[in-house]
């Protein structure tokens, strides 16, 4: 799969060689003012079933989503990334609050960057 630029009004879904059986489908098509677009695309041999292109849709949505959960974040300008480090912090600081009732809060977190600490 892979994002691919060219017209508006493309098909999203084409048999692009008839004769070698080849097809391909588009999605999250973004046209400009110049008549251009840019879109995923993925190519089959044979005509893809509708559940192959769900879950190869579903899948390309799926991973835009935890990208942006990761690392879509900022606050007062500092990215925060949701890595697995931070993951068990941020987890560990929340199970003490309900262990205590609430006497650890509030907790305070380093937000910065190697650059900025």
């Amino acid at each position: 799969m892979k994002r691919v630029e060219g017209t508006s009004g493309i098909k999203l879904i084409e048999c692009v060689s008839p004769a070698r059986n080849r097809w391909r489908i588009r999605w999250d098509v973004q046209e400009r003012e110049d008549g251009s677009a840019s879109y995923m695309e993925e190519g089959f041999v044979g005509r893809p079933h509708m559940d192959t292109i769900k879950s190869v849709i579903t899948d390309w949505c799926n991973e835009q989503i935890d990208r942006e959960i990761l690392s879509g974040f900022l606050y007062e300008g500092m990215p925060v990334w949701l890595s697995s480090e931070n993951q068990f912090n941020y987890k560990a600081a929340y199970d003490l609050a309900v262990q205590t009732g609430g006497a650890t809060l509030p907790v305070t977190f380093k937000f910065g960057t190697d650059e900025v600490p």
